[in-house]
């Protein structure tokens, strides 16, 4: 068999007529039996193409014929097998995913060191930092010695892992790094957007350097993104593979682990037994414990609300930016706010409202002594694998960071009880609500849980205590819900523009108090749901500090510890676990 040539390139150019062009390659590439992926997109092209060397050179001569596209040099490596099942060509928004405003590398890039000038500054042991710009299981197959990693499961994750970094940093030489090259193009500019001063690029990745320089100071190998899973510095195939389960990379070593049982799991994604389970429940729940003893949001601190200036502002003044983009907060106060140096550019500088700012740049609201409103931090964890956790949330706590909430929030006392990692609930439970929340411990079984949810494959089933007896056992409203919040982020039924909304009710106790037990099982997953249709119907829930009595709207959203508590509780759930399959079924017990 002949041997197979592997391409991998990028070109940043100013590309138009995107759809013929789709249509000449996807054509040119099945006549002469390529495979692989090309992106094409306004901004340049990204390609990953296997097959025999005559193709190969076609293919390149046909795409350096494309203005802009003259100098495309690919990086090349040999396998003994076609590492791809078949050939894509897409028209993408951008050829790498980054997500950020006003980077434009097609233009401007950061200055570019070559691979044999990189191990020479390694071998002299020069003052610099190497970051690895890579995702992290990329480098865990392996990375360059003594290299900083970010921790981000996406190109994505860039820019907030970037902001994390220690402020003294700026002031150093960096090298950054990533496969081939294409993702410090948009990296580097970004950085020193951010303001770090002496940014370096390794110039095409660690596959150049492995063909220019082989494994001199560094360690393992390197992850490409085809069925190959690995190469060696002599950009020679390893041995490494995939977890079919996860899509974990596996070294030989992960391989020859008892728990690697292909196709059902991994090292990484095997199922713990309920001994396991009970005591990485018992280690997590100290680490709560620890993580909020104080509260974290309890202790004052300064915060920096960020914003992005949008395409329609760029070369407006900073106030008028500012007030365009946050217009809940009057004119005159955001112009004290600039008086008093409380809005900082990206190097920690004063911005006055006389600033003309450009798209893409990002601005800082410096908010000092911050203390956060108490929350009840009593989470009980119920289950616990490697892909997902389920727990009973207290309240008042919210889930994600919004308003007068970052730090007192599930989602932040999650991240420090499981740090590395950052678990991300795959359904909303408001703050005020009690019971069963489900989180998924990675990106990647967050892209399977969540869609159970949306597509409604999910069972719920709340406990609710009402004011009222209702003269029914059973009812089921399909009162549309408003989309619009109101002034304190109440919904209302709203017959005319309302989404669908569909709840059962079932009555389960008529009690001598006044007040009566239902359980809720909703069909959809609007705002507010259940308690604007009880509201709705005239019996509204119990310790409910928005939708009161007789139809009137409160003007709190979120309660204090020392209110009555809002009697919603997520009583029952049950869903498809994301690695196994099966069906998972869990209850609490009834609060009142």
């Amino acid at each position: 068999m002949p041997e197979i040539i592997n391409i991998a390139a990028y070109k940043f150019a100013s590309l138009g007529d995107l759809k013929p062009l789709r249509q000449r390659l996807v054509s040119l590439c099945r006549e002469w039996n390529l495979k692989g992926t090309i992106l094409i997109s306004t901004e340049g092209i990204n390609l990953f193409v296997a097959g025999e060397s005559a193709a190969i050179e076609r293919l390149l001569t046909e795409l350096r014929s494309i203005p802009g596209l003259e100098t495309l040099t690919p990086k090349v490596s040999n396998s003994s097998d076609q590492p791809f099942n078949r050939m894509l060509v897409r028209i993408k928004r951008e050829i790498i995913a980054f997500g950020v405003e006003g980077i434009h590398p097609e233009k401007k890039t950061s200055r570019k060191i070559d691979a044999r000038t990189l191990k020479q500054w390694l071998d002299e042991g020069r003052p610099i930092t190497l970051l690895d710009t890579r995702n992290d299981y990329e480098v865990k197959l392996g990375t360059f010695k003594k290299s900083r990693v970010l921790d981000i499961d996406h190109f994505r994750e860039f820019p907030d892992a970037v902001r994390k970094l220690p402020v003294e940093l700026r002031e150093q030489p960096i090298v950054m790094f990533c496969t081939g090259g294409i993702r410090c193009e948009k990296a580097g500019p970004f950085m020193e957007r951010e303001g770090y001063r002496d940014i370096f690029q390794l110039d095409g990745g660690i596959l150049k350097y492995f063909e220019e320089c082989g494994g001199a100071h560094y360690d393992g190998e390197c992850f490409v993104f085809d069925q190959r899973v690995g190469i060696d510095p002599a950009l020679r195939e390893t041995e490494s593979a995939l977890c079919y389960s996860c899509l974990t990379p596996l070294t030989e070593e992960d391989q020859k682990d008892p728990r690697h049982q292909p196709p059902t799991s991994c090292p990484y994604c095997f199922k713990s037994s309920d001994q396991q389970m009970a005591e990485n429940i018992q280690e997590r729940q100290e680490k709560i414990r620890r993580s909020t003893s104080p509260l974290p949001g309890s202790i004052p601190y300064d915060n920096k609300k960020p914003i992005v200036i949008p395409a329609e502002q760029d070369g407006a003044l900073f106030l008028d930016a500012l007030c365009c983009i946050l217009k809940h907060i009057p004119r005159d106060e955001w112009k004290s706010h600039c008086e008093a140096g409380q809005w900082l550019n990206a190097h920690d500088q004063p911005v006055s409202g006389s600033h003309l700012v450009k798209v893409g740049e990002r601005y800082y609201h410096l908010q000092s002594g911050i203390v956060e409103p108490e929350v009840r931090t009593e989470i009980k964890i119920l289950h616990e694998d490697d892909a997902i956790i389920v727990l009973n949330k207290p309240a008042p706590l919210p889930i994600h960071p919004s308003g007068r909430f970052n730090r007192n929030t599930l989602q932040y006392i999650l991240c420090e009880a499981y740090h590395p990692q950052r678990p991300r609930a795959a359904h909303r439970l408001d703050a005020n609500t009690t019971g069963l929340v489900v989180c998924a411990r990675t990106r990647h079984f967050a892209g399977i849980l969540q869609p159970q949810f949306s597509q409604g494959k999910v069972d719920k089933t709340y406990l609710v205590k009402v004011i009222g007896v209702p003269p029914w056992d059973h009812l089921i409203s399909e009162a549309p819900v408003s989309d619009a919040a109101g002034e304190t982020g109440s919904r209302e039924v709203d017959d005319e523009e309302g989404l669908p909304a569909k709840t059962e009710f079932r009555l389960l106790e008529r009690r001598v108090d006044g007040t009566s037990l239902l359980e809720a099982h909703p069909f959809t997953g609007r705002t507010n749901q259940i308690r604007v249709h009880l509201w709705d119907l005239g019996f509204p829930v119990c310790g409910d500090p928005l939708y009161l009595p007789g139809r009137k709207l409160g003007d709190t959203q979120t309660l204090t510890l020392n209110d009555p508590p809002l009697c919603l509780h997520a009583w029952r759930l049950s869903f498809n676990h994301p690695l196994t399959k099966q069906r998972m079924s869990f209850e609490v017990a009834k609060p009142w």
